[in-house]
């Protein structure tokens, strides 16, 4: 699944969705300079009619492809600007938008950057503030994703917006430390790139969805 990291659609790393067995794996191929956003959507079904949902990161479309639609929060979502500024890859693992499950991105066969690991390695579900919770059906149910503060509460300090809206202004909270206490190398909000953005050239990207040791 994939979308430009500025809301545009684009030609994007097709196909736009589709459903991964445990333990398997799929091949992209993206363009050379192609900007976008992976997840991976959770407990999904079609309903009597054929409508394809997800009860977390679902993309809308009514259908597996997402054809350019972005997840709806809250999503962990792997982020690449691919060929961008030097020539270099830009990459990240985010829960600006909340988290719904681990992943990892791994860079392989790099010539410069770090080419470091990046990810989100820890089930957060389980710990998730109760404010927070997307429990599955009801209430009383267990918590399937874990909203951010922005998502949760709508208050402009959380979502770094209107007289929060620089990196001088928009602050941690004690929400975003939750999620970056637990993935230090993750985004935890808007401002956080110093430790979260990493950076390679003509690298081969595998992305892990629930790594080992995790287990739900």
């Amino acid at each position: 699944m994939a979308r430009d990291t500025n809301g545009r659609r684009q030609d994007s790393a097709h196909p736009t969705g589709f459903t991964l067995e445990s333990g398997k794996s799929r091949t992209l191929t993206a363009p050379n300079a192609w900007s976008g956003r992976l997840w991976a959507r959770t407990l999904c079904s079609h309903d009597s009619a054929g409508k394809f949902s997800c009860a977390t990161a679902d993309c809308g479309s009514g259908k597996v492809q997402c054809a350019g639609s972005g997840a709806i929060p809250p999503a962990t979502l792997a982020e690449f600007t691919l060929n961008g500024d030097q020539g270099l890859d830009f990459y990240d693992v985010s829960l600006v938008d909340g988290y719904n499950l681990p992943i990892l991105v791994v860079a392989r066969g790099g010539k410069r950057g770090g080419c470091s690991s990046t990810g989100c390695l820890v089930d957060l579900n389980g710990a998730c503030p109760a404010e927070m919770r997307v429990a599955r059906g009801n209430s009383s149910g267990s918590c399937v994703a874990c909203k951010s503060a922005c998502e949760a509460f709508g208050d402009p300090q959380y979502c770094c917006s209107e007289g929060y809206s620089t990196p001088d202004t928009c602050r941690p909270s004690a929400y975003s430390q939750f999620f970056k206490h637990a993935c230090p190398r993750s985004y935890s909000y808007a401002y956080d790139d110093q430790t979260s953005t990493f950076t390679c050239a003509s690298a081969d990207y595998t992305i892990i969805f629930c790594p080992k040791p995790y287990t739900r």
